[in-house]
């Protein structure tokens, strides 16, 4: 115990792991996020996104009670088109913070995590399968061999979505232009 201890500075290793997740965290971020203050009521900015819906054609703009969903039209939307989501909460009668989320249509989003959840249900599968002929001293490297796919199409998931994030970065710049137009940042 006492070599372990004097080698393995409990600190230190915690305080560089937390380091690497949180860079690694800010890495894989799919659906950015952001907060803003803003010196004005929460109607007004409310309101004010709300007439865009009238004097614009750029974008869609919809709103439901403090969530705001400004989307690209359908004509010039494509698989990868993103969307931003807006909930102004009033911090008091003269200030308000946007919560701001961009992301995927959440038809793609909710395919997606489809997709995640049946690799993630796969891999545990033949995991069980794999340790059941383990346990019968059966073969089980077929069932090993179909985790490692199932790791393998899990990093083609993230990488298919990090490439749809990248497609679609045009356009989240258009909406934060937009957005930052019309709230008057």
């Amino acid at each position: 115990m006492i070599i372990i201890s004097f080698c393995f500075d409990e600190n230190l290793y915690f305080g560089i792991l937390k380091e690497i997740v949180m860079h690694i965290g800010e890495e894989i971020v799919l659906r950015p996020r952001f907060k803003r203050t803003i010196p004005e009521a929460s109607e007004v900015v409310l309101d004010r996104l709300e007439v865009t819906k009238g004097t614009q054609t750029d974008f869609v703009v919809s709103r439901i009670d403090n969530h705001v969903f400004i989307r690209i039209p359908k004509s010039k939307q494509h698989f990868w088109s993103p969307q931003l989501h807006v909930e102004v909460d009033e911090i008091d009668e003269q200030n308000c913070e946007l919560h701001g989320l961009f992301g995927p249509s959440p038809t793609v989003w909710t395919f997606f995590m489809f997709l995640h959840f049946l690799v993630a249900c796969l891999f545990i599968g033949f995991g069980v399968w794999a340790y059941t002929n383990a346990t019968l001293k059966t073969s089980y490297g077929i069932q090993l061999g179909l985790m490692v796919l199932m790791i393998f199409v899990w990093f083609v998931l993230y990488v298919a979505g990090r490439m749809g994030k990248a497609t679609g970065k045009p356009e989240m710049i258009e909406l934060n232009h937009f957005l930052n137009r019309t709230v008057g940042l």
